[in-house]
């Protein structure tokens, strides 16, 4: 008995472990998987309006490590805030308002639903969401979950589906890295829901 516990330990441990090392190999494999990719960068106010946008190749982006908190023995206790973002050679900081950085080839279902839809109705009798998958079902037909994000408010200003979802952490503080059927999104100060696209058509 006590050697099937030491087992089950160590497995645990070792699993514990390999996920740790898959979430730092993916925020580091994120860093380089833009070098010589195209993507979109866009921050948006309270209300969900744009506020820039940039589109360019060879993007870095990562913690100004100049914020990082650390105690007296120089451990890290609370992550940097402050980004930098390196697109095409050209520098950028950012800090405070809500940032999504998408790889090109990844389609934003909310502004192709935004387009032929009036997104401020008020008519509640069905759910916002699943009004628009409905509205864009030539987008979300053969995906299998969704991902909406808003801004700090609530209010919607993303949405990305795709057959193959996994997430990773990075090293800047209220963000998160996504994979979507290969292509990368990046998401800083926004709520979001991943959503098993089967619950929406019922």
């Amino acid at each position: 008995m006590k050697k099937i516990m030491i087992a089950i330990v160590c497995v645990t441990v070792a699993l514990t472990l390999s996920g740790c090392n898959w979430f730092s190999n993916e925020a580091g494999k994120f860093k380089s998987a833009l070098k010589g990719r195209e993507a979109i960068i866009q921050t948006y106010d309270e209300d969900s309006n744009i506020i820039d946008r940039i589109e360019g190749k060879s993007i870095d982006i990562g913690a100004n490590k100049s914020f990082e908190i650390k105690d007296s023995s120089g451990e890290t206790v609370s992550k940097s805030g402050v980004m930098s973002l390196t697109v095409g050679g050209k520098t950028m900081m950012h800090v405070g308002s809500s940032l999504i950085l998408a790889e090109k080839g990844l389609t934003n279902v909310f502004e192709e639903y935004a387009k032929t839809n009036d997104i401020t109705s008020h008519d509640r009798s069905v759910p916002f969401v699943n009004r628009m998958v409905n509205g864009v079902k030539n987008l979300t037909t053969g995906q299998k979950l969704l991902i909406l994000i808003r801004s700090q408010t609530g209010k919607p200003l993303a949405t990305f589906a795709g057959k193959d979802v996994s997430y990773f952490t990075t090293d800047i503080d209220k963000s998160t890295g996504f994979i979507i059927d290969g292509k990368y999104l990046f998401v800083y100060r926004c709520d979001y829901t991943v959503y098993d696209l089967a619950l929406l058509d019922k």
